[in-house]
């Protein structure tokens, strides 16, 4: 006995030693390296033949040994602090207003005014040109540049002059700056057959509470189905997020763990109110831009079997950063410190960013993650984001309306709103909007009129065929058959596209329109009527049967 205990002595102190020689091994490569960067630099100030600025030089080291580690771990330096305030809280000061550049008349325009805001508050309208901030004149700037003349400290006021393509009028507006932070929810409102539904697009800030008073709204209105759009949030504070899914799920229960290699990193986030109704069926909307808190509160909702996830695979974001680490000269550090785990013990990142190359990603592979398991037994895995419990992808945009809406070099979308919102001053409701024949066969004559053209996907995979089939030496003996395909593919009728495409690109002109006079709450109403991930919740919501067929544990 005396010698085992002998024996175990030495194992456990062989252990210690090789553990404190890791450390010891470990400290010695970081002051090596360390004092290696500090020598070449010093050479380099010393005998480069250019003058080194530092601040570049060395900003560019600290960048890249950040970027071998993931894309959330960065450093603000004190010229910067405006923008980690800015990621951290959704808050920035200006007129509140998207603004783009007109490529036709090569000048930056109003884009998209936010309700509430000092640009919809003044008058501003989707189309402005912008030819004045003060005393600089804008008409030969960039979008960056007008972006950060409208931005300022809260409180200051400008003078803006545009020019109003509907009159051909200038106008000059006084203008004072606001903290300007984008509703947490874009829109709420009741669906038929009881559905209450509400689109929530952020974390940051405090969401928590206009989400309560939202669903206690729609519950006084005889809502007795919830659907919880999160398509696109990307995320934000782990406590508020905790809070929202609080209101379906009961008190003291744990719905997030985060674990690191320090103490600090390791907390555990329980409900701690009473909800408002653990029982009212719940289903939570998701898709590839759902990320971090987005995936607590879709994950927890699916490991509990609280309700149904519908949509594509979340993004799969399962770190954690403490966003205001302080280092010398008023600089920030944020810091990716742990992983979250959601109630069935699952992580759900899904990128793997450490590898010994550095600086290289990969998803993690299906077969390579691990089953967990829901309350009630059902089969979820880890390290690939929320799965839906119902995939529904989203409809592919034709390439014509792509270009209409994104790429289009005449602006012929954008004018033709601004011209249609010149001449209507009130339009029906957001969900009642809808352009008449008319109104189409206008906007179609001017786009043909406008000389707009697109790249044919199909024409770009024609070619890649006649590249094969030469090289492949069967061209010329289907020499006849490729010229037929090539004539009718070369047969590029803009207005026969357009009537093919008809109802994407209406509905696509619809919520431009409808933004412009009910903002982005009625852009959104306006889109529900055709969403089908909406449309689907809507059914399942009303089959129960099925609703709980989904959440029993399997037979």
């Amino acid at each position: 006995m005396k010698q085992k205990i002998i024996s175990f002595i030495l194992f456990v102190s062989a252990t210690v030693n090789l553990s404190a020689q890791d450390v010891r091994n470990h400290n010695l490569e970081v002051a090596k390296n360390i004092e290696i960067f500090n020598a070449i630099y010093k050479n380099l100030d010393l005998m480069y033949v250019d003058t080194l600025n530092a601040s570049e030089v060395i900003g560019t080291g600290i960048n890249a040994m950040l970027r071998s580690l993931d894309p959330y771990t960065e450093f603000y330096p004190e010229e910067k602090q405006k923008d980690l305030k800015m990621l951290m809280t959704g808050k920035y000061a200006g007129i509140g207003a998207l603004v783009r550049y007109h490529q036709k008349l090569k000048r930056v325009v109003i884009e998209e005014p936010y309700a509430g805001m000092p640009a919809a508050q003044v008058g501003l309208k989707k189309g402005d040109i912008i030819l004045q901030i003060d005393d600089t004149v804008m008409t030969d700037k960039t979008v960056n540049y007008v972006s950060e003349h409208l931005r300022g400290d809260p409180g200051t006021t400008f003078v803006l002059k545009i020019q109003r393509p509907s009159t051909g009028k200038k106008m000059t507006f006084k203008i004072t700056r606001q903290s300007i932070k984008m509703p947490e929810i874009t829109y709420y409102g009741m669906r038929p057959n009881g559905i209450g539904y509400i689109n929530l697009n952020s974390f940051t800030g405090e969401p928590a509470k206009p989400m309560r008073r939202a669903f206690l709204d729609l519950k006084k209105q005889g809502a007795t189905k919830l659907i919880l759009d999160l398509r696109g949030n990307g995320g934000g504070s782990l406590a508020e997020c905790v809070d929202i899914a609080n209101m379906w799920i009961p008190k003291g229960m744990t719905l997030v763990e985060t674990k690191g290699k320090i103490r600090r990193a390791n907390s555990e986030y329980k409900t701690r109110l009473e909800p408002i109704d653990t029982l009212m069926p719940l289903v939570i909307l998701v898709n590839d831009e759902t990320a971090s808190a987005s995936e607590i509160v879709s994950g927890s909702v699916q490991d509990l079997d609280r309700g149904i996830i519908i949509g594509t695979r979340t993004y799969g974001k399962g770190l954690v950063q403490i966003p205001n680490i302080e280092v010398p000269y008023n600089g920030n550090l944020k810091l990716t410190t742990a992983k979250y785990y959601i109630p069935s013990g699952r992580c759900i990142q899904a990128i793997n960013y450490k590898h010994s190359g550095g600086g290289y990603k990969e998803h993690v592979p299906d077969s390579l993650t691990r089953v967990f398991y829901t309350r009630n037994g059902r089969e979820v895995r880890d390290g690939g984001g929320i799965k839906p419990d119902i995939e529904v992808k989203p409809d592919t945009m034709a390439n014509i309306t792509l270009y209409l809406d994104r790429l289009d070099s005449t602006e012929v979308l954008l004018d033709y709103v601004v011209d249609y919102i010149g001449k209507h001053p009130a339009i029906a409701s957001a969900k009642d909007f809808h352009l008449t024949d008319a109104d189409y066969e206008d906007f179609k004559q001017r786009v043909v009129k406008a000389g707009f053209t697109y790249d044919q996907v199909s024409k770009k995979q024609y070619d890649e065929l006649v590249k094969v089939a030469k090289f492949e030496g069967y061209y010329e003996d289907a020499l006849a058959e490729f010229e037929a395909l090539k004539a009718k593919l070369d047969h590029h009728d803009i207005a026969r596209d357009m009537d093919r495409h008809r109802e994407e690109i209406q509905h696509m002109i619809e919520q431009d329109i409808i933004s412009a006079y009910y903002f982005q709450a009625g852009r959104l109403e306006a889109a529900l009527e055709y969403d089908k991930a909406v449309k689907e919740a809507e059914r399942i919501l009303n089959a129960p049967e099925e609703y709980e067929r989904i959440l029993s544990a399997p037979k």
